[in-house]
């Protein structure tokens, strides 16, 4: 069977666990949206790839697909590395990705919005690359201009919580949560929310050349934190937000396809001084 080739999109986005229970962007009645094609996947260098919606809004298109959902067999790494492939065969430039995190700060409250400025990788996928051999520099991982129009999406539409406009995002692995022992270390190391999807997808969309930003939903207490979270809130948390967390997606995209603010992110990758070297023969 012969796959469709992949469409050009200028954006990609990828959902996480705010918008999990709703079909996205097909659920969600937004001006100037446009669903042109859902395609069942594409096959990578690492496997076949999840499915994708591909749309179009006022004029940009883009590319979007659910990180969730465990595939048996394919590896976190694998599922970051097919995203991220398809998103360089198409020529996104601009990726907004969302999800729900844990506060560790104890100023922060379930249901508040957060966009990170910056993060702490406490992840073992190390060495998550497409191969390029670029030296991705990390000064500024999120971009300043799509994290503005991220911010303008949450307080426009700002849902029970507050809105915050930066935030250490601390990286681990899952499935498993983390231990009140390993959030106090994180807290010590200057962390306000945890999570397990800014790495390696802020390193993949550096290596690819394209601007990278999230907006989080804070959907419980880390523990050790305040007060112990249930699994009944969470659910709750995430089907009461997830078209509220959807528009504020096609709300950033909108905003970001009509400015002309530029940003320095294309600076910020390298072709690598460690080449290999010639045997002398």
């Amino acid at each position: 069977m012969t796959l469709p080739a992949i469409p050009a999109a200028s954006f990609g986005i990828i959902g996480g666990s705010s918008t999990n229970s709703l079909h996205f962007p097909e659920d969600i009645s937004f001006p100037g949206l446009t669903v042109l094609s859902v395609f069942s996947g594409w096959e990578t260098p690492y496997g076949m790839s999840p499915p994708f919606v591909y749309f179009e809004l006022n004029g940009q298109r883009a590319l979007t697909c659910t990180m969730h959902g465990w595939r048996r067999g394919v590896t976190r790494a694998d599922a970051s590395r097919q995203i991220f492939w398809v998103f360089r065969e198409a020529g996104v430039k601009r990726v907004l990705s969302e999800g729900g995190v844990g506060a560790i700060n104890h100023l922060l409250r379930p249901r508040d919005l957060v966009v990170p400025h910056d993060y702490l990788d406490f992840s073992m996928r190390k060495d998550v690359d497409l191969g390029s051999g670029t030296l991705c520099i990390m000064r500024q991982a999120f971009c300043p201009v799509m994290r503005r129009a991220f911010v303008a999406a949450c307080e426009e539409l700002p849902g029970q919580g507050r809105v915050f406009d930066r935030s250490n995002y601390v990286v681990t692995d899952g499935r498993h949560f983390e231990s009140p022992a390993e959030v106090r270390h994180f807290a010590i190391a200057g962390g306000d929310v945890i999570g397990q999807s800014v790495a390696p997808e802020v390193y993949l969309a550096r290596e690819i050349g394209a601007c990278y930003a999230r907006m989080e939903l804070v959907v419980n207490f880390a523990e050790g934190v305040i007060t112990d979270w249930t699994h009944q809130e969470l659910k709750d948390i995430f089907y009461e937000e997830s078209e509220r967390a959807g528009r504020r997606l096609l709300m950033a995209m909108a905003t970001l396809s009509d400015t002309v603010e530029s940003c320095s992110c294309g600076e910020l990758r390298k072709t690598t001084l460690l080449q290999e070297r010639k045997v002398p023969g």
